[in-house]
């Protein structure tokens, strides 16, 4: 029987490499694809924080020769399995342009950064194309995923197109996490990074702006054979010039190739039956231990012991993206119903600063823990009744999915993964898994919020609607499916071309 084989190129990886989101589905999905007997392998930089005695990296080789920037740079290749599983992830490596600092030299750089960014990216997407023969392995398909790789569909056109014996025409999908973050560099730079010229590159007149950049994302969207959005809602969106972060048009021309798949969670890590996280395993079944983890809670953030208040918890970035802005907005009349608000993370300044003086103000209803925290996080996911995730606009989304596997019931606002995941709870038929609001309006949220603490202060209903919750499907052998069915369009469609 024919195996697929799939390269993921992407530049963050849970858990040796984790910024995001991103770094998530990379840990997760190619386990759930191996479960479906696709040869699934996956490529990263090796950033300086990746542990090599923790993660057992073996040396491939050190005699990479990439050529770049007018001279042949050496790179070494190294390896590593997914931990629990077969699934190989190879490591390049270069300590200057890929060693220095974490995995982004900025911040926030996730979106584009400097142009150290943008030379680390252009190095590892070139490097990329010289690790076949090393391994005497390659791929059928490379899964690109984000703008960090977003020239690689390019990449391999022009190369194949200049030496094909050497470079095949690889079948390519690309995988848009966030379209926001776009990576937009000054042309001339990458050429001459990549050593080639202007008029090789297949889609240059596609650049927008007063700059006229190269748009790494668009690039990608552009020249890639298939793409895929990480939710269907998402996947509509974008093509909308309120979603489509100026790239809607690009998008509407390649829309017969879009299409959108829901992301997954790792529901062996995410189980509230076995959990070493949390104070106290539970289950549908029987989820009364979850009051354990709700008194934990309040005592691990210095708020009041008391089983009978609501507990609403957020785990987020702090940015208007996440809609904490609207929390902001309505934190004062928040702090006079009978609740406690925990939140947890880390984002802008302002956001955090506004968090921070109403933590000091109602000390008792207010407890906002401005850091990263895994394990709070996940006395969050427990521990909480409600789980906040009202989002001016989410692709995907795996904190409601996750607080729902844990009998935390989400408000959420009905936006791209969210309005896919989230049913909106209905009181005569007490079917639905949360509570949905429509609009971007800090009214609508306060008044969702006030529906869910109507419910909650019926037991029985309340009890229905965690059994709901609890009860849905949001593994990644589901998501793994679809992308294989993907895999198969892919290859026909390159097939026939």
């Amino acid at each position: 029987m024919f195996k697929i084989k799939v390269l993921f190129v992407a530049a963050e990886l849970t858990p040796l490499a984790k910024v995001g989101g991103l770094a998530d589905v990379i840990g997760a999905l190619p386990k759930a694809l191996a479960q479906l007997n696709i040869d699934v392998r996956i490529a990263i930089p090796k950033y300086g924080i990746v542990d090599e005695k923790k993660y057992k990296l073996k040396k491939i080789t050190a005699d990479l020769k990439i050529p770049f920037h007018h001279k042949i740079e050496k790179a070494a290749l190294w390896k590593t399995t997914l931990p629990s599983s077969a699934v190989s992830v190879y490591l390049i490596d270069h300590p200057k342009f890929l060693g220095e600092n974490g995995v982004y030299y900025e911040n926030d750089a996730s979106s584009g950064g400097t142009s150290k960014e943008c030379r680390r990216f252009t190095f590892f997407v070139r490097a990329a194309m010289e690790i076949f023969g090393p391994l005497k392995w390659q791929p059928d398909i490379i899964h690109c995923h984000d703008w960090h790789v977003g020239i690689l569909p390019a990449l391999i056109k022009i190369l194949n197109k200049q030496d094909p014996g050497n470079y095949p025409d690889f079948t390519t999908l690309l995988t848009i996490h966030n379209l926001a973050f776009q990576g937009k560099y000054v042309p001339k730079d990458v050429f001459s990074m990549l050593e080639i010229k202007e008029s090789d590159w297949p889609t240059l007149k596609e650049r927008f702006g007063k700059k006229k950049d190269l748009n790494y994302l668009q690039q990608a969207i552009l020249n890639s054979d298939l793409i895929n959005t990480v939710s269907p809602t998402y996947a509509h969106e974008i093509l909308t010039s309120q979603y489509g972060e100026n790239l809607e048009s690009t998008l509407k021309k390649k829309s017969k190739i879009l299409t959108g798949i829901l992301n997954g969670i790792d529901t062996d890590r995410f189980n509230p039956a076995t959990d070493p996280e949390i104070k106290a395993n539970y289950s549908p079944k029987n989820f009364a231990p979850k009051q354990e983890n709700k008194s934990d809670l309040q005592q691990s953030v210095n708020l009041p012991i008391n089983s009978d208040v609501p507990v609403i918890g957020l785990v987020s970035r702090l940015t208007d993206q996440k809609g904490i802005d609207l929390i902001c907005q309505i934190i004062e009349e928040l702090a006079t119903l009978e609740i406690q608000l925990v939140f947890l993370g880390l984002g802008s300044k302002f956001l955090e600063k506004e968090l921070k003086k109403a933590t000091k103000k109602h000390p008792k209803k207010i407890a906002a823990q401005l850091k990263f925290d895994a394990h709070l996080a996940q006395q969050i996911y427990a521990g909480s009744d409600i789980f906040l995730m009202p989002s001016r606009f989410e692709p995907c989304g795996l904190g409601q999915m996750i607080a729902m596997r844990y009998g935390t019931v989400p408000i959420v606002r009905a936006t791209g993964g969210l309005k896919d995941t989230v049913q909106n709870y209905n009181f005569k038929t007490q079917t639905g898994t949360g509570f949905v609001f429509q609009n971007y309006k800090s009214l609508e949220l306060l008044a969702t919020i006030k529906k869910a603490l109507a419910v909650f202060s019926d037991q029985n209903s309340w009890n229905k609607l965690i059994q709901n919750s609890m009860s849905q499907d949001f593994s990644w052998l589901h998501s793994a499916q679809k992308y294989f069915t993907l895999y198969q369009k892919a290859l026909l469609k390159s097939s026939k071309s």
